[in-house]
């Protein structure tokens, strides 16, 4: 492979890069989480170059692990809240002297850094199934600099690295590794599928046993699920779908059960643009919460993961995400899984951003 073709990339989804260069782009990661762990100085790799970062949306995780990434390569990471700036539109949807189109706002900023990150899903683009994943490809077709997706409302990259990374650290291989994506139950229906996709995208690709698991209304993409398929079948793995949440659990090396949207919630066509009803079909699987007694259906050495923020008392017990270091036995490792964010998205800025 040719490493000198990262440079320069945008960084939207998974589906547009390949299982070797994802490979590159873990073996980078634990090599920059050596040097950090170590002490050992690395702001060489992206002195002097600034990221923009434009959040429509709030964010602990992703705004701080990539500032403090920009920070350790040696650039600087530039906070953009659209509310306090001309908020970047897309053609037809500008309000005068409040939006600025988004062609605008892209050549601009590539004349002034070497970087734009944006993060927009749900209510900023009406909860139209796709609405935010074009706008971060308008950005990039109107910027010279690599765009960063930092969760749109199909994909959330960056997670997915983290998450796979994690699997990794604690396996030590993705063969003959359950990895079990499941819905779970969350008071509140606003949350996009970015995660549960872009997690079963990297699973698959590669190559773990990947098992999603959700009630019926709680549908992925179906464009996705060809992919996992197509992955599973490159790499002879294996990729299943289930409406059993037990069943699912069994034998597990890693549950990942959160909550995203029934399709009830999605503006037409994707879903029918009812929140309300969409709620009604959340409360019929509140029974879908990783507890003591689901983790024990496990592999005795499962690990429970999460992106977080999690919906505690409703998505997992405390019992549940707090067990981070058990004598024996399975285990919590969000908050590996949260730092390993800083590691994989150090390696992806160093690599299209140099």
């Amino acid at each position: 492979m040719k490493t000198e073709s990262f440079r320069g990339r945008d960084f939207i989804t998974l589906l547009e890069w390949s299982k070797e260069e994802v490979e590159t782009i873990l073996d980078v990661a634990l090599d920059l989480k050596r040097r950090f762990a170590l002490g050992e100085p690395h702001d060489h790799l992206l002195r002097g170059k600034t990221l923009f970062m434009i959040f429509y949306n709030q964010s602990l995780r992703t705004r701080n692990s990539f500032e403090a990434g920009m920070t350790q390569l040696g650039g600087h990471a530039h906070f953009l809240d659209p509310g306090k700036i001309y908020t970047p539109a897309l053609p037809g949807r500008e309000v005068a002297y409040s939006t600025e189109r988004v062609s605008d706002v892209a050549r601009v900023l590539s004349r002034m850094g070497h970087g734009i990150a944006i993060r927009c899903y749900g209510d900023p683009v009406d909860w139209v199934y796709g609405g935010a994943n074009e706008l971060i490809r308008n950005f990039a077709y109107w910027a010279d600099i690599p765009v960063l997706n930092m969760e749109c409302d199909k994909y959330h990259p960056f997670q997915a690295l983290a998450d796979i990374l994690t699997v990794k650290e604690k396996f030590g291989t993705f063969k003959g590794t359950r990895f079990v994506m499941s819905w779970a139950y969350s008071p509140s229906v606003h949350k996009p599928r970015a995660v549960p996709q872009s997690a079963i995208i990297a699973a698959t690709m590669m190559g773990c046993d990947t098992v999603l698991a959700h009630p019926p209304e709680m549908e992925l993409d179906p464009e996705v699920l060809e992919v996992c398929r197509k992955h599973a079948a490159m790499n002879g793995s294996s990729f299943t779908v289930t409406h059993d949440f037990e069943e699912a659990a069994r034998g597990a090396h890693v549950l990942y059960p959160k909550a995203w949207a029934p399709v009830q919630m999605f503006k037409p066509p994707v879903g029918v643009d009812d929140p309300k009803l969409a709620q009604e079909v959340f409360d019929r699987y509140k029974s879908w919460k990783a507890t003591r007694e689901y983790m024990a259906l496990a592999d005795k050495n499962a690990i429970y993961m999460h992106c977080l923020p999690a919906d505690r008392g409703w998505e997992v017990e405390d019992e549940v995400i707090d067990n981070t270091d058990p004598p024996t036995g399975w285990r919590s490792v969000v908050y590996d899984q949260a730092e390993n964010r800083l590691h994989v998205q150090k390696a992806v800025m160093a690599l299209v951003m140099r």
